[in-house]
């Protein structure tokens, strides 16, 4: 079986050395994963700062603010229940294209301070957050669904050893 293509770009200089990028990737492939992704799959990862996020969430959500994290499903899939339309598989690749994730670098470091851990662990928590997006998960309400988007949350991060 093909393995999923995590393709990481950053819009800034020596990334690599502020984020862990292995760990990101293996926390996007730890989510699939725990989650059943049992297809190739594609997923592209942009890293970028406060700038270039406020202006993507202020283009496509018409939120003229920096946020942590951005996530654009490219399937319109059910929680929990991996059954994608195959027919959009790429035939040159044969992988799923997933979809793309926006990660503010800068958010990253700003909260990883203000809830009291490490850069590595708050981009872990971002990423898993994010491919659950892609996955058709939400929290639009503070109920249910909410609440097993965090479940599902801390299942990932426990699998990778960093659950709270």
């Amino acid at each position: 079986m093909r393995r999923h293509k995590i393709d990481i770009r950053s819009t800034l200089p020596f990334i690599g050395r502020k984020l862990d990028i292995a760990l990101l990737r293996r926390c996007i492939r730890t989510a699939l994963h725990t989650e059943g992704v049992d297809k190739p799959c594609e997923i592209s990862v942009l890293i970028t700062d406060d700038v270039g996020i406020r202006a993507l969430n202020r283009d496509y959500r018409n939120m003229d603010a920096p946020t942590d994290v951005l996530s654009f499903p490219m399937q319109a899939l059910t929680p929990g229940e991996f059954s994608p339309d195959l027919s959009e598989v790429n035939p040159e690749t044969g992988r799923l294209p997933l979809g793309d994730i926006v990660l503010s670098a800068e958010r990253v470091a700003v909260q990883a301070e203000e809830y009291g851990q490490s850069a590595d662990r708050e981009m872990a928590y971002l990423a898993v957050h994010s491919v659950l997006h892609l996955l058709g998960y939400d929290h639009l309400d503070e109920g249910e669904e909410k609440l097993r988007m965090r479940m599902r949350e801390e299942a990932v991060l426990q699998t990778l050893g960093l659950a709270e």
